[in-house]
């Protein structure tokens, strides 16, 4: 396995000629097993298998967010060696970005300023500024997401109709632990405590996918977390994966949806309805 510590190595890589069709799976790091499911799925589906670990700074509004995500390179590159990744990237960012790292307004409707997107403010725009520049740099033929972050595989199918439409999008299904809460970095960062009351989020989207009349289910759900101490609901909704418009026509709605903070830490989670 060759690990690309700057940009220069690894476009040095690829023009030496890397045969085959390319599959890359971007990351910050701090893999668990969802990360490993896609690695999975990327080399089932490629010939050679690119994984990229950055810690992007333009996604992060929350300044001690992004100094407490947790970081785990050694262990990291072990579970890349185990699934059979070819090359490891994990540039600086101001490698990747050639200086101090920015990122431009994106304006795409409700897929940009809709849902995670208010509540992370600027999210999206660091966002689309690192895969842009990771697809240009690694120029994959297939990328690999996580639906976890549903909204942002709406974004990036977006920026790779735009402007990178040699790179195809594949979705992975969301990946749940032995007790249903969906797989995260940050999951590591709840106390025992916290990690029972985070399961009140996949259990308000089962009752939700479970119910004949969702938009009410939604409004019940809603109350009821409001009412669970430890627990603050960013939000709770229906949507189209590809729109990802407000509306209360369950008709439209292909998932579920919910963000919520619990010991401090934001998580997010849906279901396909």
């Amino acid at each position: 396995m060759k690990i690309f510590r700057t940009t220069s190595e690894l476009i040095k890589w690829r023009k030496e000629g890397v045969l085959g069709l390319l599959g890359f799976v971007p990351t910050m790091g701090a893999l668990h097993e969802g990360h490993a499911s896609l690695l999975r799925s990327a080399r089932k589906e490629s010939d050679v298998v690119v994984l990229s670990i950055l810690v992007n700074p333009t996604q992060f509004g929350d300044v001690s967010d992004l100094e407490n995500y947790p970081k785990t390179l050694e262990k990291d590159l072990k579970i890349a060696e185990k699934e059979g990744v070819d090359a490891v990237f994990a540039p600086t960012p101001e490698d990747l970005y050639g200086g101090i790292p920015s990122a431009d307004n994106v304006d795409w409707g409700a897929i940009t300023s809709d849902f995670e997107a208010e509540f992370r403010p600027g999210h999206f725009n660091g966002v689309v500024a690192v895969v842009d520049k990771l697809f240009t740099t690694i120029n994959s033929d297939k990328a690999f997401f996580g639906e976890k972050d549903l909204q942002q595989v709406a974004v990036i199918r977006r920026l790779a109709l735009l402007h990178h439409n040699e790179v195809e999008i594949v979705s992975c299904d969301l990946i749940r632990d032995s007790d249903e809460l969906a797989l995260s970095s940050r999951n590591i960062r709840l106390s025992r405590e916290g990690r029972t009351i985070a399961l009140e989020l996949s259990k308000s989207l089962k009752a939700i996918f479970n119910s004949s009349n969702k938009v009410g289910q939604i409004r019940l759900e809603t109350s009821r977390i409001d009412a669970i101490e430890g627990l603050d609901l960013d939000y709770l909704a229906g949507v189209n994966e590809v729109t990802y418009s407000k509306n209360d026509d369950p008709q439209s709605w292909t998932h579920a949806i919910i963000a919520a903070e619990v010991d401090g830490v934001r998580l997010i989670d849906n279901i396909r309805l």
